[in-house]
């Protein structure tokens, strides 16, 4: 598998990450260079600098003036700060809106794609199905898709959106609300001063997937590879430990649990041990928790046979069982 993110999670205490950088620089297919928006985004804060006039009648106290004058930079500052912020929440809130009218009239459309392209929600019950569309389009309202290089379609919000609710299913939150933006590239991409190809990565800015692999991958549903599945495993361990917006208390919680159990089995597979595991599973712990989330949904009854403890670890975490027909274990209320 190609490089993906960046960030690591901590030697001890397994559920701490380490943010990587926010100026990365994507190179598109076209060799173009984009920026991510954090890079784009910013703008040198001018200082304003407020002298009191002083009145030939009224003696101003020298104090008094200056405390007013600080008072008034303030004001002055925090409306620069918060109203270009509130007029983005405001317009946000309006796209959204008629974003939310559009897919309700798209609903019977996306419901005969997921049971085409997603073996995941084809085995669910009328209700759970009727659960898992109601996350999916309330995941594509709060988040904003952006394209690289590709032509917009209808499919690929659908289908990484119900990557993530398949994810998450079994959990309260499931929006990753720290995560704004999703960037879909054509193809394998360069990422800042890697030489190898990515198909996919989680930074502060975003998560990218390259839609070719996801497709691809996401066709073959068997072979424990799925660059959705894994990118957002990334994007869920980012949300619950390194920004805490999004954060799940049963998850955060139960992460250490399954580290408990994983930690022994990524020790062995950097010793050489092999397993069931993608080999790249032992590139860090991060990793070995990506890859385990493939492995999970995509051989699960193999994963459950060999590495029932680790299988069993990852239910508890996830709150579900995709070899039980009703998936979730304790239904929850979503946020």
């Amino acid at each position: 598998m190609p490089q993906d993110s960046t960030y690591h999670l901590g030697s001890l205490p397994d559920s701490v990450l380490a943010k990587d950088s926010s100026h990365a620089i994507i190179v598109a297919p076209n060799n173009k260079n984009i920026l991510s928006d954090s890079e784009r985004a910013k703008d040198s804060l001018l200082a304003i600098s407020i002298v009191p006039k002083t009145d030939p009648i009224v003696q101003v106290d020298n104090k008094t003036g200056q405390g007013l004058a600080l008072e008034i930079y303030l004001f002055v500052l925090l409306g620069i700060i918060v109203v270009p912020i509130t007029i983005k929440k405001i317009r946000l809130q309006i796209s959204r809106k008629k974003l939310a009218k559009v897919l309700e009239s798209k609903e019977i459309v996306f419901d005969s794609m997921l049971q085409h392209y997603s073996p995941y929600y084809k085995s669910l019950s009328a209700n759970a199905r009727e659960r898992f569309m109601n996350r999916v389009l309330s995941f594509i309202e709060e988040k904003e898709f952006k394209y690289i290089d590709i032509e917009q379609e209808d499919i690929m919000p659908l289908l990484i959106s119900a990557a993530a609710v398949q994810l998450t299913f079994g959990l309260e939150h499931y929006k990753m609300e720290y995560f704004e933006n999703i960037y879909v590239v054509r193809n394998k991409y360069r990422f800042g001063f890697y030489t190898t190809p990515f198909e996919g990565h989680v930074s502060d800015d975003g998560i990218y997937l390259s839609w070719d692999n996801f497709v691809s991958e996401n066709n073959d549903y068997t072979d424990g590879e799925n660059v959705g599945l894994h990118e957002l495993a990334h994007a869920l361990a980012y949300v619950n430990f390194t920004v805490d917006e999004g954060r799940d208390d049963w998850f955060y919680n139960k992460f250490r649990d399954f580290s408990k159990v994983g930690r022994p089995i990524f020790e062995r597979m950097q010793a050489g041990e092999t397993n069931l595991l993608n080999n790249y599973a032992a590139t860090n712990f991060n990793e070995f928790w990506a890859v385990c989330i493939e492995t999970f949904f995509e051989r699960s009854e193999k994963f459950r046979q060999q590495l029932p403890e680790l299988y069993f670890a990852i239910c508890s975490l996830l709150n579900q069982d995709p070899l039980t027909p009703a998936k979730i274990i304790s239904l929850v209320e979503s946020d």
